[in-house]
């Protein structure tokens, strides 16, 4: 009787033991389970609210810097402006008239009466001095300093020297008119130079006429 008492009793505990150790490990099992499962789920959420904050926040765009390129035409400089600190006397050289097609240099004079023209090219004295904004009117005799105008015209050059600096002027028209015709001396809205010779060239005596050349302002030195 004894024997089959302290069979039942050990049996019973083995039993006990192993209900416990099950009850241990299912319990050990459903703790690392939830831990596990609860990091990954946090892990996931923290993964997806920093997606969804890095898509509503405004993302940096920085923009593309393309090559700077030259301009395809240099900007041309202002031009110069004469300045003239006194008027010239009646009489007085002023500087030359340069015409590099018939390779000629000629005084200039200020002043267009008989005693003026016979030393060079005359300066008409109402009008702006050369390289000035405006109209500045230069005469001279066809048989003297302006032989040789008629081979001038549309687009040559004609260059003025003086005291206010080196004046380059090209030939934008050439006209005939009647010795009278006043518009050679009228104003102009720009820095202009008119040059004035009796016309035609080969008339004998007193020319009815007038070969004129009208000159814009190029360049200023």
């Amino acid at each position: 009787m004894k024997k089959k008492s302290s069979t039942r009793r050990s049996s019973r505990a083995k039993r006990l033991l192993l209900l416990s150790l099950s009850i241990v490990f299912i319990g050990f099992g459903l703790w690392f389970s939830t831990t596990n499962a609860a990091t990954l789920l946090k892990g996931y959420l923290l993964f997806k609210t920093s997606q969804a904050d890095a898509e509503a926040k405004p993302q940096l765009v920085i923009p593309e810097v393309k090559e700077q390129k030259p301009d395809a035409e240099p900007k041309k400089p202002a031009k110069k402006e004469a300045v003239y600190f006194e008027q010239p006397e009646q009489g007085e050289n002023i500087g030359e008239l340069i015409i590099p097609k018939l390779d000629a240099t000629l005084p200039i004079i200020h002043g267009t009466d008989e005693e003026e023209l016979e030393k060079g090219v005359g300066h008409f004295a109402e009008s702006v001095l050369p390289g000035m904004k405006d109209n500045s009117v230069l005469s001279g005799h066809r048989d003297t300093v302006f032989r040789r105008l008629g081979e001038v015209g549309k687009g040559d050059l004609l260059i003025v020297e003086t005291v206010a600096g080196k004046f380059t002027y090209k030939v934008r028209q050439v006209r005939i008119v009647d010795e009278d015709d006043r518009t050679v001396i009228v104003p102009k809205p720009r820095a202009t130079l008119t040059v004035s010779t009796c016309y035609p060239f080969d008339f004998v005596g007193y020319a009815p006429e007038r070969y004129i050349l009208v000159a814009d302002l190029v360049k200023a030195e």
